[in-house]
């Protein structure tokens, strides 16, 4: 649990609501990611047991038409003729398959302040809150956990819909930790499988180019909710992430969402606990149902990109 109650938010009373500004320092960069100690890493390092290895990357050509008007993945190879030698050149946005949201990503939008208080001005003239400090911390690792909601839902007959704007209730994430006796602890790397994945593998390529561009990217994530705030603050998580195109309920704003607590505002800007999206948690569950395990040792690591904004996670669990 968080030495820090959450009654005790705002930690800087001029910031955005909610925030934890100055909690490690007034020159943090790494929020919530503090919390991987050598400690934390050692006693992570346990759950490796088999040796068994899953990659939780999408390819990075998935999805095939990227949702929120981002421009699809492009690969060019180049042949260094005369001799037989290959190139590539990769184009692509960093959002627009399985990412980490660095703290560059997304502000208070109220007044535009991101992690730690910093401003977009500081943003456009310098590299602070750049991905590439995470990178040198030794990336996003440690001990994973994975809460299976769609597997969890299909055993208690409750249908879900991932392609439209529908909430992940807090009150079922909390009875599936127990069904699946999962005993989260503070710096644990939290994953949660919607079944974004698996449903968008159904679709035909013409259903997922006209998903792509609907009028409003409706999709599956968590409530946002200041139950969804408590409980993620309670659990101290260095970093969470789900299956489909946003963690939270999308679109993230509308009648759906307390737009008090916004949680790429509360998370993300507010924490610095950093925000994935898109991750393939469909192997990764399968394994886990297998072997009655959900938690394991994730290795991820960031693009080094001086300044960058969000990046593909490079990330494997292992067992």
């Amino acid at each position: 649990m968080s030495s820090i109650p959450f009654e005790s938010l705002p930690l800087d009373p001029t910031g955005s609501p909610g925030n934890a500004w100055g909690r490690f320092g007034r020159d943090d960069q790494l929020g919530t990611l503090n919390l991987l100690t050598p400690e934390v890493i050692v006693e992570a390092a346990k759950e490796i047991r088999t040796g068994v290895r899953i990659s939780l990357d999408w390819p990075l050509s998935m999805p095939t038409y990227p949702s929120f008007e981002r421009d699809p993945f492009q690969q060019q190879i180049v042949h260094r003729r005369p001799n037989c030698i290959n190139d590539d050149i990769l184009t692509f946005n960093t959002q627009g398959s399985t990412q980490w949201d660095g703290f560059r990503h997304y502000a208070h939008q109220q007044s535009k302040r991101f992690y730690n208080g910093h401003t977009q001005e500081e943003i456009e003239s310098s590299d602070v809150l750049g991905l590439h400090v995470v990178t040198e911390a030794g990336g996003i690792t440690g001990r994973g956990i994975l809460l299976d909601y769609a597997g969890w839902a299909d055993e208690h007959d409750i249908a879900l819909s991932p392609l439209t704007s529908s909430s992940i209730p807090i009150a079922h994430l909390t009875q599936l930790m127990h069904d699946h006796a999962i005993r989260p602890r503070p710096a644990d790397i939290l994953f949660i499988r919607s079944g974004f994945t698996r449903a968008y593998h159904a679709l035909s390529d013409a259903d997922r180019h006209a998903l792509a561009r609907r009028p409003s990217p409706d999709f599956i994530g968590l409530e946002a909710s200041e139950a969804a705030v408590r409980w993620l603050w309670e659990h101290q998580f260095a970093a969470v992430a789900g299956d489909a195109p946003s963690f939270e309920r999308a679109p993230i704003r509308g009648a759906h969402a307390d737009k008090r607590f916004n949680l790429h505002e509360w998370v993300l800007a507010g924490w610095g606990c950093p925000i994935g999206e898109l991750f393939d948690l469909e192997r990764l569950a399968a394994h886990c149902r297998e072997t009655g395990r959900y938690e394991f040792f994730l290795a991820s690591v960031p693009l080094k990109v001086v300044g960058g904004v969000a990046t593909p996670p490079n990330s494997v669990a292992i067992f």
